[in-house]
């Protein structure tokens, strides 16, 4: 279908392969998570994965199929849950996981290669003191390219917000898909327009991300014996703005009892609260989770839980993962919760959806106030379950995200804006880069015809 043999010639010794298993490897993410997408998403692979490990490898790479116009899908580690990696039109899967690597550093700020694992960057930064401010649940296998394209919010949102919230990216390089490579520097309010956009206008080569101080944290499960106590507590604790913190993660009933590792710690019938707090905050954490008649199950220094992975490993899209190891058939219908009174609305919403599977909700900070990231995790019987539950959702005043969709629009709520064109044309005049993953793609609208 695309001219490979001409491409590979063009490329040389950059590594590159068409092995099936590696195909197969390279061309998926989590986004099993989702039976639609599972379905949607069947059978579609890359031609070829090509590995560049330097600049220089990656202009040679883009050039080559921007010129022979083969399609190119840049991917990190693949922990996406929505399909944002895989390569809908074949063609070429760019995998960035060799082009890594710490720039520089000072203080409060850090600049990496996109194919950095997070991991790695909080590993050269922490000697001095510093962290990340936000990082995904994917952390220690996850890339910052890849988080900066697919992600929105994470550890560390409870404070700073999300990565769309202005100042949580300081910067990104990106290169266009043109015969002649261009490399753009994107900051400000203009990285909106590249960060959750599944590449498709432009590919992230570096990225420059703002630092916290590094706390020694602690993690706790907070164990409440109905969902609603635990909401109430979660949120007090958010809302407390002297309690260093950067997780509140409140998981409804079976969902702990789902999570084999969480075997004999938390209580039958119980809902928890995941928390990550500073050392020096512990003392009154633990008198806050007595006033709302709170019991600490477990309490560990970062990382060295019973359960036996990093706390975060149970928040935010990883939750879903852990709970599926003991009933695949789960899946989850998402949304923002955004209320002045968050518990009252929680608790309305609550209701409406009873029985219908447990509710899962990570506490962040949106403009000065805290909000709820939340998804219900049903056992998924058919769409129109999904449909109905979403519409009850919407009804409610939930602003749902449509997590068993692929494209841009709808992930960002159906919003698109002349900003996002303007770039897109600019860095991707051949529409070469992720195609299908705008709405402009799957109803096979030329670009141009866009409307404002």
């Amino acid at each position: 279908m695309y001219p490979l043999v001409a491409f590979r010639s063009e490329i040389g010794e950059i590594p590159c392969t068409d092995n099936p298993r590696a195909l197969r490897a390279k061309s998926h993410d989590w986004s099993e998570v989702s039976p639609i997408l599972r379905k949607l998403l069947e059978g579609k692979s890359a031609d070829l994965v090509v590995s560049p490990r330097t600049k220089a490898e990656l202009k040679r790479v883009v050039s080559a199929a921007a010129r022979l116009r083969i399609p190119v899908t840049a991917r990190g580690a693949g922990t996406a849950n929505y399909g944002q990696s895989v390569p809908l039109r074949g063609g070429i899967v760019l995998d960035m996981t060799r082009f890594t690597g710490v720039l520089w550093k000072r203080p409060g700020i850090v600049r990496a290669y996109a194919g950095t694992v997070i991991d790695e960057i909080d590993s050269v930064t922490r000697p001095d003191g510093w962290e990340l401010r936000i990082h995904p649940s994917t952390k220690r296998v996850a890339t910052i390219g890849g988080y900066i394209s697919g992600g929105s919010a994470g550890i560390g949102s409870c404070v700073w917000g999300g990565l769309a919230d202005l100042g949580n990216v300081s910067g990104l390089e990106v290169m266009s898909m043109h015969e002649m490579p261009v490399l753009r520097e994107i900051r400000g309010k203009e990285v909106g327009l590249v960060q959750h956009a599944f590449g498709t206008n432009g590919i992230i080569t570096e990225v420059e991300m703002p630092l916290a101080p590094a706390w020694e944290w602690i993690e706790a499960v907070v164990v409440f014996r109905d969902y609603m106590s635990a909401v109430r507590f979660g949120v007090r604790f958010a809302d407390e703005a002297g309690l260093v913190k950067k997780l509140v993660s409140i998981q409804e009933w079976p969902t702990p009892g789902l999570w084999r590792q969480m075997n004999g710690i938390v209580p039958q019938g119980h809902s928890t609260v995941c928390c990550i707090v500073a050392v020096p905050f512990r003392p009154a954490f633990e008198e806050l989770t007595k006033d709302y008649d709170g019991s600490i199950a477990s309490i560990s220094e970062e990382g060295k839980g019973p359960y036996g992975v990093p706390l975060y490993e149970f928040a935010f899209g990883h939750a879903l993962q852990q709970m599926r190891r003991s009933e695949p058939d789960r899946a989850a219908v998402q949304g923002t919760f955004r209320a002045d009174n968050l518990v009252a609305f929680v608790e309305r919403v609550h209701r409406r959806i009873a029985g219908q599977g447990p509710l899962r909700m990570e506490l962040t900070r949106s403009r000065g106030r805290i909000t709820g990231g939340a998804g219900v995790f049903i056992t998924y019987q058919n769409e129109e379950q999904i449909r109905a539950l979403t519409r009850l959702l919407i009804e409610e005043g939930v602003e749902v995200n449509d997590v068993h969709a692929m494209s841009v629009e709808r992930h960002r709520g159906g919003r698109r804006d002349d900003g996002s064109v303007e770039l897109k044309r600019a860095m991707d005049p051949y529409n070469l880069l992720n195609p299908g993953k705008l709405e402009s793609d799957a109803s096979n609208r030329p670009l141009q015809e866009i409307s404002a």
